[in-house]
């Protein structure tokens, strides 16, 4: 290769990564490297104190954003608007992944739902994680298609756009992850609602939602431990061994954080590993503890800049897909990171729902990072 090649490229990717909405990645970048400080500080001592490498999940957790930042630069790369070619593809690839994990010797079971498929190395993937980047980019082309011939989504387009989500819903709810259900099906709502569909639909579509839940609990569709974790949330000490114990000692962490925290690395609770699951779901818990309210909040001041740059863009671009796809991903992070700050202080039930851009795991970056990537192409784009 050429040195005129070789300059030619990296200009190229300076003048792309310089037209980038600047608030967007730093709001990105900063939860990026919060959330790294504390995977390390959730997991370095109680590994130093077992005798194993106390990076072990640090080197894991920068190998997953390194990765997840040139999917997320990948995705800036192609006109949004030709994704709609490749729609098919990604949906199918979505629908075989959530497969290949209900298949017994494929799927690997953790924490009640059988949601990973292993490979060498320790590596696993989570077919349900990018389900929702199918499923957002899947509705939104259907229903965009009719508004590109100035005329309002059907009927019968609502019904195609909620059958391409069907088939992967039913199977996520299959495994079972009803977490990752709700959070699609927020989605799903507030495209159809962007869309210029009829509002009955939407309303519709909550009441059924409402109906089926309490059903699904009622008629035993929802497993044991699903049903405890409600439980728990009504009633902390209904299940006390478990769910219960992990809902007290979340919110005994959090709360002794106070005002400014007991500092980065220095969280007895945390230290102590008394909040199962602490890098993963309940990595809020290590920021309330070590950062205490001050930063805790920075976090959440970092989540509404990303969120109100992305609703810049979206209601900035003139393209129906180009908006459909980014009220998507900003109703997804939205409601799981909710979710998942919620269900730490009590105030949901708890679901097994990572935080975006902080939470240790490949699979839930690699897919956070490709949101990311789309919005910055429509903004891209729009400019």
């Amino acid at each position: 290769m050429s040195i005129y090649s070789q300059r030619t490229r990296r200009d190229r990717f300076r003048e792309n990564f310089s037209q980038f909405d600047r608030l967007l990645t730093f709001s990105v970048a900063a939860l990026l490297i919060i959330g790294t400080l504390l995977v390390y500080a959730a997991t370095r001592n109680w590994f130093a104190a077992q005798g194993l490498d106390p990076q072990y999940y640090l080197k894991r957790h920068v190998v997953n954003i390194l990765i997840g930042g040139l999917l997320a630069y990948g995705t800036t790369l192609i006109d949004y608007r030709l994704l709609r070619a490749y729609t098919p593809i990604v949906w199918g690839l979505a629908v075989i992944g959530l497969i290949i994990v209900l298949i017994p010797g494929l799927g690997s079971e953790i924490n009640g739902a059988k949601a990973w498929i292993s490979f060498p190395g320790g590596f696993q993937i989570q077919p349900a994680e990018l389900a929702k980047i199918a499923i957002i980019v899947g509705i939104s082309m259907i229903l965009a298609e009719k508004r590109d011939a100035d005329a309002n989504p059907t009927d019968q387009d609502v019904l195609k756009a909620l059958a391409i989500a069907a088939v992967p819903v039913i199977l996520i709810l299959l495994q079972p992850d009803l977490g990752t259900v709700v959070i699609i099906s927020a989605a799903i709502l507030a495209i159809i609602a962007t869309s210029g569909a009829p509002s009955r639909w939407v309303i519709g579509l909550l009441i059924i939602a409402v109906i089926g839940g309490f059903a699904a609990v009622k008629t035993g569709v929802v497993d044991k431990y699903q049903v405890a974790r409600l439980q728990s949330f009504v009633d902390p000490t209904a299940d006390p061994q478990a769910t219960g114990y992990q809902l007290r000692q979340s919110r005994i962490t959090i709360g002794s954080g106070g005002i400014i925290g007991k500092g980065l690395f220095n969280g007895p609770q945390t230290n102590g590993r008394f909040v199962p699951e602490q890098q993963t779901d309940f990595i809020f818990t290590v920021a309330g503890e070590e950062l205490g309210f001050v930063g805790s909040g920075f976090i959440l001041l970092c989540f509404t800049l990303f969120f109100l740059r992305a609703f810049a863009i979206a209601r900035r671009t003139t393209d129906l897909f180009g908006r459909l796809v980014c009220v998507g991903v900003i109703a997804w992070f939205a409601f799981q990171t909710f979710e998942n700050i919620g269900m730490t202080m009590g105030l949901v039930p708890m679901t097994g729902v990572p935080l975006p851009f902080i939470s240790y795991g490949g699979s839930s970056m690699f897919a956070n990072l490709i949101g990311l990537g789309l919005i910055q192409n429509v903004h891209l784009r729009t400019r």
